[in-house]
Parts: C-alpha cells; sequence; structure tokens
C-alpha cells in the first residue's frame, strides 16, 4: 500500500465564523483580491468587515464558473494592485478563482500552459500568496481540493490546473453561510458532494485516509441532503452537508474519482448542465455499469464487496446490495426534481463526441475498472 494525504494549512469550522474573516485575513497582508459568487451585499458586509482591520478589498465579482480569460483578467488585476492575499468566499468557482491567482501570481507565462489536456500541465514551480477559502454552498470541497476547474469556450471543454500551490493557507466553514441557498443549488451542490465521496471510496486511488472520510460523509449525506432541500433554513442539515462537502474535497483530493466525473468535466463544457446536475444524473447508472462490468470480468474484485457496503450506508440496511443502492440514489434523485440530459439538449449524435472526449479526461482513470465505449454508451442512453 501506498499513499499520500495533503490539505489545507489550516481548517476552522463553526457557526458564525465569517465574523473572525477580518482578522484572521489581517495576518496574512493589508490587500486582498477578493473573489466573490455572493449577492452584492453580503459582499459589501465583508469589505466592511475586511477593512475594519485594515484590509483593503479588490473585488473581482465570479459568475458562472471560471474560463480561462476570466482567470487572466483577474491575475492582471492582482499583479497591478499588488494583493498580497486572496479570499474566495463563494462555490466553487470562486474559491476556484481565488486559489488560481494566489498560486500564479508570481508565475510567468499563459494560463492555458499549465493546464491539463488542452495546454501542456507545465508545473507551478513559484510559491504565490495566501489564498482564503470561505465557502458558502456545500458541494464542490475545493476549499481542501489541490486543483482548479476552468471553462474553456474554445475546446468546449472543462479543464484542471492541478499543484501542492493550490491548497488554501485557511479555510474558514460557516454553516450559516449556507442556510439561504436555495433548495435547486442544493441539490445540485449535495449531489456533487455526495459524489465525490462515493467514488473515491470506490476508486483505484482509494485509501484507509480517504475511506474514513468517505464513509462518513457519504452517511451524513443520506441522512441531511433531503432535509436541507426541503428546509433550507434546517441548519443541523445543513452543518452535516458542509461537513460532507468537506470530507469529499479531502477524499478527492488524495483518492481518485471515476467515471461519473470524467463525464461531468467534459458535458459541462458542452452543454449549460451545472455540474451537480451531471453527477446526479449519471451516479446510479454509472454504479450499475461497473458492478456489471465487475461481474463479468474481475468477479473476484474487492471493488464488488465496496459497492455493496455504498449501498449498506446509504440505506442503513445492513443486508443491502449495490442495486439498492442505485435504487436509493434514483429515489433521492427524484425527490430532488432532477432532469434527465435531453431537457439541456443532449441527444444520441453527441454521445461519440463526449465518449471521445471523456476518455481522456484525468478523472475516467480512477474508475475501478476500465469500460468500453459501449460501456460508457450504454450510460449516456440510460440518463438521456
Amino acid at each position: 500500500m501506498k499513499f499520500e494525504f495533503m490539505t489545507a494549512n489550516r481548517i476552522i469550522y463553526e457557526r458564525g465564523s465569517i465574523k473572525q474573516l477580518g482578522k484572521l485575513a489581517k495576518s496574512f497582508g493589508n490587500k486582498a483580491l477578493l473573489t466573490t459568487g455572493i449577492p452584492d451585499e453580503v459582499t459589501d458586509s465583508i469589505v466592511a468587515m475586511l477593512a475594519a482591520e485594515g484590509v483593503e478589498a479588490v473585488t473581482v465579482r465570479v459568475v458562472g464558473e471560471p474560463s480561462i480569460e476570466g482567470l487572466n483578467e483577474a491575475l492582471e488585476l492582482a499583479r497591478k494592485e499588488k494583493c498580497e492575499l486572496t479570499i474566495g468566499v463563494g462555490g466553487g468557482s470562486a474559491m476556484d478563482t481565488a486559489k488560481i491567482v494566489a498560486a500564479m501570481i508570481h508565475n510567468l507565462g499563459d494560463i492555458i500552459e499549465y493546464l491539463e489536456v488542452i495546454g501542456s500541465g507545465k508545473a507551478i514551480t513559484e510559491a504565490g500568496i495566501p489564498c482564503i477559502a470561505v465557502p458558502t454552498t456545500s458541494g464542490t470541497g475545493a476549499e481542501v481540493t489541490k486543483n482548479s476547474v476552468l471553462g474553456s469556450t474554445k475546446h468546449h471543454v472543462k479543464v484542471s490546473l492541478r499543484s501542492p500551490y493550490l491548497l488554501p493557507k485557511l479555510v474558514l466553514m460557516d454553516p450559516e453561510l449556507t442556510v439561504s441557498v436555495p433548495p435547486k443549488v442544493t441539490a445540485s451542490t449535495g449531489l456533487d458532494a455526495l459524489t465525490q465521496n462515493l467514488e473515491p471510496f470506490v476508486s483505484n486511488a482509494a485509501n484507509p485516509v480517504t475511506d474514513s472520510f468517505c464513509r462518513e460523509g457519504m452517511a451524513r449525506a443520506a441522512k441531511s441532503l433531503r432535509v436541507a432541500y426541503d428546509h433550507g433554513d434546517n441548519i443541523e442539515a445543513r452543518e452535516d452537508m458542509a461537513i460532507v462537502s468537506l470530507f469529499g474535497g479531502l477524499a478527492l483530493a488524495n483518492a481518485k474519482l471515476g467515471a461519473v466525473h470524467g463525464f461531468a468535466g467534459v458535458m459541462g463544457g458542452m452543454f449549460p448542465i451545472p455540474h451537480g446536475v451531471v453527477c446526479g444524473i449519471l451516479l446510479p447508472y454509472t454504479i450499475e455499469m461497473n458492478v456489471k462490468a465487475l461481474k463479468e470480468r474481475m468477479p473476484d474484485s474487492h471493488y464488488l464487496k465496496r459497492f455493496d457496503e455504498v449501498a449498506r450506508i446509504l440505506t442503513n440496511n445492513p443486508n443491502a446490495t449495490a442495486q439498492d443502492g442505485v435504487v436509493w440514489i434514483q429515489d433521492l434523485c427524484k425527490h430532488l426534481n432532477l432532469p434527465t440530459f435531453s431537457t439541456f439538449g443532449v441527444t444520441k449524435e453527441h454521445f461519440a463526441d463526449i465518449i471521445e472526449k471523456s476518455k481522456v479526461a484525468s478523472s475516467m482513470k480512477g474508475n475501478p475498472i476500465v469500460l468500453t465505449d459501449e460501456e460508457l454508451e450504454a450510460i449516456l442512453l440510460k440518463a438521456l
């Protein structure tokens, strides 16, 4: 057995902890690039909070998912303003922007050179400036990952930038910030978080450290995702889902993901589908296909026992099998009013392109078994 474990330098988890942001930021510098994906009035209150401690904020609003063009603009601004730290407040997009700017600020060259798939994967060699990540949704786990996701409009794909330098110096988790998240976003981000606890558990890079996070994360998601969707003001459910997101980030950063995320990065770049929605739609059918393929080609594989364990955790039934887990996830997606791919304009004619691009995605390499083109197509067909 061989594995490594890396995460953010410091994690603070507490209700109301956002009130500490000013003092914490001051310890890193006097001028911050604030990337925000939250409403203006909340952003204004954070700017005031920072100013009260003598920290000037240069604000960048992140709309939608980060793009190469938007990142270059934010990076240029941070350099021009001589920012000493970055603060990302919002969902994965805001945090990923803050992480990339912090890591890249002292590294030369076009950002595309450092990207996977469409770039050369050039390594970040110079240490950047501190980054503070403040998640306001419970889904991406970006606050504790050493990668950030960018969209390329030219290539119609989402790809990752990876480096230990992307790990934030500080994560400030205040579950109260997630209470106002609307049901549709709660569903999408929550399904992403669930998937990011499930896939690393059955990935080919699972290890004892990440397993512990995944088991706890899946159990909390099973207990609280529906509740958070139905009753957004239930702070206990929101706390659970914040932990699910955190644990999913810790797991995926130190194990691997799988076919669901292999598809998701590609489809998110081709169609206007929220990332978590892609994950939720694909998850039950991908589990079914993985189990079928394992039984046919690797019948003695320990992954089959893992899929059964996933089902036992989700259903809270000690006798559950993988298929029971599939049914449970399907029922969950129905409860969360998840659409189908056809709603977003996906057709069978797109399958060949999706599969070709997905097979080279880094996440696909973590799948417990290599799925054939025909098996990948069968997953998409069911999800259509």
